[in-house]
C-alpha cells in the first residue's frame, strides 16, 4: 500500500464539517453526534461583534511591536514581512503560539480574550454535552500565526498528550476573525478519539509532537471559517492547522478548554500559558468572576506524567 494511502496525513481534506446548531435544542442528538464524529462545529455561535473586538485588541499589540503594515486596515492583519521575518525562528515559533514571549505576555493579559471561556452559551454547550456542570480550564490559549518563513504549522495530534487528566476534556478553537482554509485552518479527523491514544513522533510544529496515524482509515473534515463560528473536540480526536497560503496574512485564533467539574484535572492546566503568574495577568481586569474562580471548586487535582507523551513512539 502507498504512504500516501496508509497514512490519512498525507489525505486531502474530503468532509465538510456539519453544522452542530440544530442540535443544540436536543441533548441526545448532540451527545450522539459528539459520540460519533469526536467534533461539534457551531456556525455563529458568537456575535461576530465579540470576536472582533478580541481580534482588534490583539492587533493592536502586534502593531506596537511593529508588525503591522500600516498601509492596511488594522483589522485586515496584514503583516509588515520586513518586521515578521526579522523574528528569529525561535521567535516565530516560541511555545507554538506564533510571536515572541514578551508579545505573548500582552496577549494574555487581555481580560476579553479570557473572558471568551466563560460565555454562558459556550458553558452551555459543554454542560449539555456532559450531563453535568462543566468547567472552563483558566489556561487560554492563544494563537498569532505571523506569516514568517520558518513558521511551522501545527501537526496532526491528539490534545491528551498535552493536556492529560481527563480523557472527557474538549478543546474548543475559535477563529479570531475570517479563517478561510488558505490561512490555514484547523481541520479534524473525523471519528479518530475511536482509536483511543496513539503513538507520537517529534515534529517541529506547535507542541513538538505528531501522531501516528498510519493504518488508520478516517477522512478529514475542514471548511472555511467566519468570525463567529467555533469547533470544538474531544481530547482524543486527531487534528491539525493547514499551511497558510494567503502570502503576508496573519492567522489569529485561540483554544478554549472545558471538561466536567467531576473529572480529574491535570494541575498544570490551572497555571497561566507561559512563565508568568495570574497576579501579573490580572492587573487593571474589571471582572472579578474571571479571576481564581477554580479556587471556589473541589477539583481533583493529578500530576502531568511524561511517560504517557512516549510509551507507543514507533515509526510507520
Amino acid at each position: 500500500m502507498s504512504q500516501s494511502l496508509s497514512n490519512p496525513d498525507h489525505k486531502p481534506v474530503t468532509r465538510t464539517f456539519k453544522d452542530s446548531t440544530t442540535l443544540l435544542q436536543d441533548a441526545e442528538a448532540l451527545r450522539d453526534r459528539a459520540q460519533k464524529d469526536g467534533y461539534l462545529f457551531f456556525k455563529g455561535l458568537f456575535p461576530r461583534e465579540l470576536i472582533l473586538e478580541v481580534r482588534r485588541q490583539l492587533l493592536t499589540i502586534l502593531d506596537a511591536n511593529g508588525l503591522l503594515d500600516r498601509s492596511h486596515p488594522l483589522l485586515s492583519g496584514a503583516a509588515n514581512q520586513a518586521a515578521v521575518d526579522s523574528l528569529s525562528e525561535e521567535e516565530a515559533n516560541w511555545n507554538g503560539v506564533g510571536v515572541p514571549l514578551h508579545i505573548y505576555k500582552e496577549v494574555q493579559r487581555l481580560e476579553a480574550f479570557h473572558g471568551l471561556a466563560h460565555e454562558a452559551k459556550l458553558l452551555s454547550i459543554f454542560t449539555t454535552l456532559f450531563g453535568e456542570r462543566a468547567i472552563a480550564h483558566p489556561r487560554n490559549i492563544g494563537r498569532l500565526m505571523l506569516p514568517h518563513k520558518m513558521a511551522y504549522p501545527t501537526p496532526s495530534h491528539q490534545d491528551f498528550i498535552h493536556i492529560q487528566g481527563s480523557y472527557e476534556t474538549w478543546t474548543t478553537w475559535v477563529p479570531l476573525g475570517d479563517v478561510p482554509r488558505t490561512l490555514g485552518g484547523l481541520t479534524i479527523l473525523e471519528g479518530s478519539h475511536r482509536a483511543g491514544l496513539l503513538g507520537v513522533t517529534a515534529n517541529s510544529g506547535a507542541g513538538g509532537l505528531e501522531s501516528i496515524l498510519c493504518g488508520l482509515g478516517y477522512e478529514w473534515a475542514g471548511g472555511d471559517y467566519e468570525a463567529g463560528d467555533v469547533i470544538a473536540f474531544n481530547s482524543l480526536t486527531v487534528h491539525k492547522a493547514l499551511r497558510n497560503q494567503t502570502p503576508g496574512r496573519i492567522r489569529l485564533s485561540c483554544d478554549l478548554r472545558f471538561q466536567p467539574a467531576s473529572e480529574p484535572i491535570e494541575a498544570l492546566s490551572l497555571l497561566p500559558h507561559g512563565p508568568y503568574t495570574w497576579d501579573e495577568l490580572y492587573m487593571g481586569w474589571e471582572r472579578k468572576d474571571l479571576q481564581y474562580y477554580w479556587t471556589d471548586e473541589k477539583l481533583q487535582q493529578v500530576s502531568f506524567d511524561e511517560s504517557i507523551r512516549w510509551q507507543k513512539d514507533k515509526i510507520c
